[in-house]
């Protein structure tokens, strides 16, 4: 037993002094702080996976109050979201959990955070960081529009385009905020996942993209949305109307990429070369429409079954 506890205390100690190292990276070097941030994770979440959970939280606390000395109190937002995240990740590793409980606990967390952490800059430093943007960009767009009219004689903008431009950004922040969160939640999975399986430790894998299915649900989430919109019709900027407005754009991405999934699905049946599948992705931004009413058809009927009776022929 004190072997073990020696051990880990060595580990620990070990990890620590990586997630520091790290995040001052993060804080100094400016040309790869966004490839440390991504990677500063990786040490939590391998202890995390290796030893009780009590121990990995006493390990992250450390690490932040670590990067609070070397790095300033700049840097406490970031080490605290990456260090609980990486709490998180190992965790799911040591509990054998699946890689979709991985990644909607890993959305959960970075999301949660990132509203502790708005909560207390507003609450303790009077920071909104919300406002402090929106008020950037109104700015910027002003700047572009007085450019614009120094340039040309006309504005690029009209204002009155600008501020619905605007109320439609800020009306959608919890949207975007939340799609954020998981997207920042996939691309470290997907980047840190690989070296710690190198490291020794079993780490989930998700299945192919091409065979991904969203719950049959979200098709009547949509309707449900679809039927307030044509029926109720909210009231601009009524309560009802920002949470209609968040939920479409949720179920928007979500339907583009359960389309997406199908074109890769067809491509692969199909057996055409994989760089058509890069192309329709490329494609599915401007294309979103057609994304989505894909998405919906392949939720709602068995295409795919289709698709692949056609192949064997």
């Amino acid at each position: 037993m004190p072997n073990n506890q020696t051990k880990a205390l060595v580990q620990g100690s070990m990890m620590v002094a990586i997630f520091t190292i790290l995040m001052l990276i993060s804080a100094y070097v400016p040309f790869i702080f966004i490839v440390s941030l991504i990677f500063a994770p990786l040490p939590i979440a391998w202890y995390s996976a290796n030893y009780k959970r009590s121990s990995s939280i006493f390990v992250a606390v450390v690490g932040c109050i670590l990067t609070t000395l070397t790095s300033g109190i700049t840097m406490v937002p970031f080490a605290f979201i990456l260090a609980l995240l990486g709490v998180v990740i190992g965790s799911a590793i040591n509990l054998k959990k699946s890689k979709l409980y991985l990644f909607m606990s890993s959305g959960v967390t970075v999301l949660l955070s990132m509203a502790i952490v708005y909560v207390a800059y507003v609450q303790f430093a009077g920071i909104n960081i919300i406002s402090m943007s929106m008020e950037m960009l109104r700015e910027s767009y002003e700047q572009s529009n007085e450019l614009a009219k120094t340039m040309t004689g006309q504005e690029a903008f009209q204002p009155e385009i600008i501020e619905a431009m605007l109320k439609t950004i800020e009306l959608t922040i919890p949207a975007t905020v939340t799609i954020s969160a998981f997207m920042t939640a996939f691309i470290i999975i997907t980047l840190n996942l690989p070296i710690l399986k190198r490291l020794g430790l079993d780490v989930p894998k998700f299945a192919p993209f091409q065979n991904m299915r969203l719950p049959r649900s979200i098709l009547w989430y949509y309707m449900i949305v679809l039927c307030i919109n044509l029926f109720m019709r909210p009231e601009a900027g009524s309560t009802l109307d920002i949470i209609v407005l968040n939920v479409s754009y949720v179920l928007w991405m979500l339907l583009i990429l359960q389309g997406i999934s199908f074109i890769h699905y067809f491509i692969s049946k199909k057996e055409m070369p994989n760089g058509v599948k890069w192309v329709a992705t490329l494609l599915a931004l401007p294309l979103s429409s057609f994304m989505i009413l894909l998405g919906i058809v392949d939720l709602g009927f068995d295409v795919r079954s289709l698709v692949k009776g056609k192949t064997k022929e």
